[in-house]
């Protein structure tokens, strides 16, 4: 799992001490996941399995079988079934058939299934957010609840995705998200301010996943 792999343990420590300070100053609930990637993507290996094994099938028939047709067509099924089996073991190789279009949706449906799944709208106050990262598209979603869309716009949620997103690039994964994180604390703690009663509702642990 590449996942799970992608903080150090030292990293996770100082993702989670960093949720844990944001916390102390708002009645919001930060949490953090990572996962290998936000969709399988079957239609690409479908779509690499026929592009190289008809590929691989044109140049066997060129050199061996003087372009004979009826050996292309039984080879360009035999080999498809190994060519697809080599994109489903080497997922990086099927960015060149998944658009950008389709890995932010993807990302997108993944982020907010995310977001029920590991119970964020289940907040008091309703006022969950998620920072999202998915590794295989290079992507960063940061949600959050209701309650938080009251005070703070998508956008401002979006630049501090767009901070992780840049760090990720820059080798500062680890750095970049306790920034993100600092900063969404800040803007928590203004327009929710923590609360005598509150307690600790979600996980601080860094949350992987494939």
């Amino acid at each position: 799992m590449i996942a799970e792999k992608f903080f150090s343990e030292y990293e996770k420590n100082r993702i989670s001490d960093a949720i844990k300070s944001v916390e102390k100053k708002t009645i919001g609930e930060v949490a953090v996941m990572v996962v290998d990637s936000s969709d399988k993507y079957p239609e690409a290996e479908v779509l690499g399995g026929i592009t190289l094994g008809s590929f691989l099938s044109f140049v066997i028939t060129f050199y061996f079988f003087h372009s004979s047709l009826w050996w292309y067509i039984p080879l360009s099924f035999t080999i498809y079934f190994p060519a697809r089996l080599l994109f489903h073991k080497i997922p990086e190789l099927k960015k060149a058939f998944i658009s950008k279009n389709r890995q932010e949706k993807a990302v997108l449906q993944r982020a907010v299934r995310a977001f029920y799944e590991k119970g964020l709208y289940k907040t008091r106050q309703n006022t969950g957010v998620l920072f999202f990262i998915s590794l295989f598209e290079h992507k960063v979603w940061v949600l959050a609840d209701k309650g938080i869309y009251e005070k703070i716009q998508q956008g401002k949620l979006d630049n501090f995705a767009q901070k992780v997103t840049k760090g990720i690039k820059e080798k500062r994964a680890c750095d970049a998200l306790c920034e993100a994180i600092f900063e969404a604390g800040e803007l928590l703690a203004l327009y929710f301010p923590i609360k005598p009663d509150d307690i600790n509702e979600l996980t601080d642990k860094v949350i992987i996943e494939q």
